[in-house]
C-alpha cells in the first residue's frame, strides 16, 4: 500500500504522551544481545508505568504482520530492539503513519541509533528516551524496483562494490560475524573493476560513468559508523549521493579509513551530488539498504519528506 508523507514539517520536534508501546525484538541481533537489551528496556518501561505488548516475529514477513496488527489495535509507539535490519522491518509498516519508532540498539552497526543520539550500550537509557516522548519528523528513502515494488530505508542505500561484497558475504557459510564480511571484501578486491552506471537525477541531470560504488544517503553513516555521506541531512527532502571511481586496489583500500571521518569526499576519486529522486541503472548490480537486500537495478531511489516519526533525545 502506498504511503503519503505525514502532515508535519521534517525536522519538527514535538512531545507526546507514551502510555502503551509495542515492543518488537529480533532475538538473533547482536548474537543474542537483543534479548538481554529488550529485557532491561522493557523492565524500565514497566517501572515507569508504560504498558508493553511484546512481539517477536518468526521471520521478517511475520514481524511486519505483527507490527501492522499492533497499529490497527492502537499503540503509542513501536519500540524495536535489535539492529538496523529489524528497524528496516518496522519502517516498512510505520512509513507514512503517525505512530513513532523507538529504538533500543542491540545490533552490529546501529547506524539509526547513532544518527539520532540514542545510546548504543545502555538499554535503560534508550528506554527513557521512549518514555520522554520527544519525536522528530524525518525523511525516509524509498526504493522502487522495475515492478513498482517499494522498500523504505532510513540510512543509506548502497550499490556497486559495497553491494557486491554483501552479495558474496551472503553466499558464504563460514566464518560468522564481521570476519565473513572482511573475507568477502578481500575476495571482491581481487576482482575489482569499474561498473557502468547510469544515473538520472530529478529527471534533469544525467550521469553516465564507470564507477566503483554509489551510495545514496538519507543519513550520514552505514556499516557501523562509516560516514559515507557525511553531509546528509535526514530532514532536507534530499538524498546525498557519494560516487567513487577507482579501479586501483591500493587507492580503494586507502579510501576506506578516510570514510570514518567523512574525509573521503575531498579525494579526487570521489564526487558527490544531491537529488530528490534518482533513476539508477547498472547491469547485474543489487541495491542494499539499511544492510538488507532491496532489489536488483534498475530502480528509482528517492527521498520522501516527513515520512516517519522517530523518538529521540530532546535537543
Amino acid at each position: 500500500m502506498p504511503h503519503d508523507p505525514l502532515d508535519f514539517t521534517a525536522g519538527q520536534l514535538r512531545r507526546r504522551d507514551i502510555g502503551k508501546v509495542t515492543a518488537l525484538t529480533n532475538p538473533v541481533s547482536g548474537h543474542g544481545a537483543a534479548v538481554r537489551a529488550a529485557h532491561l528496556a522493557i523492565a524500565r518501561l514497566h517501572r515507569r508505568g508504560v504498558e508493553v505488548v511484546e512481539i517477536i516475529g518468526d521471520d521478517a514477513e511475520d514481524a511486519r504482520h505483527l507490527v501492522a496488527a499492533a497499529l490497527e489495535k492502537g499503540t503509542d509507539a513501536v519500540v524495536v530492539t535489535g539492529g538496523d535490519g529489524v528497524i528496516s522491518n518496522a519502517l516498512q509498516v510505520l512509513a507514512g503513519t503517525d505512530v513513532p519508532l523507538g529504538i533500543i540498539p542491540a545490533g552490529t552497526g546501529n547506524d539509526h541509533a547513532r544518527e539520532f543520539g540514542i545510546p548504543t550500550k545502555d538499554p535503560e537509557a534508550a528506554a527513557d528516551i521512549v518514555i520522554d516522548g520527544w519525536t522528530e519528523t524525518i525523511d525516509l528513502g524509498r526504493i522502487r524496483d522495475d515492478k513498482g515494488v517499494n522498500k523504505w530505508f532510513g540510512t543509506v542505500a548502497a550499490t556497486g562494490f559495497d553491494s557486491l561484497v554483501t552479495d558474496r558475504a551472503n553466499r558464504m557459510r563460514w566464518p560468522h560475524g564481521r570476519s565473513r564480511y572482511y573475507l568477502a571484501m578481500l575476495a571482491e578486491l581481487s576482482q575489482l573493476r569499474l561498473l557502468p552506471f547510469r544515473l538520472v537525477l530529478d529527471e534533469t541531470r544525467e550521469i553516465d560513468a564507470d564507477l566503483t560504488l554509489v551510495a545514496f544517503g538519507n543519513t550520514r553513516s552505514y556499516g557501523g559508523g562509516l560516514l559515507i555521506c557525511p553531509n546528509a541531512n535526514h530532514a532536507d527532502g534530499l538524498l546525498d549521493i557519494t560516487m567513487a571511481q577507482s579501479d586501483s586496489r591500493t587507492k580503494l583500500v586507502r579510501l576506506f579509513p578516510t570514510i570514518f571521518q567523512g574525509a573521503h569526499v575531498e579525494l579526487d576519486e570521489v564526487s558527490t551530488a544531491r537529488a530528490t529522486s534518482i533513476h539508477v541503472e547498472c547491469p547485474g548490480i543489487n541495491v542494499y539498504a539499511d544492510g538488507d537486500f532491496a532489489c536488483p537495478l534498475p530502480a528509482e531511489i528517492s527521498a520522501v519528506p516527513a515520512a516517519l516519526q522517530i523518538l529521540r533525545p530532546q535537543r
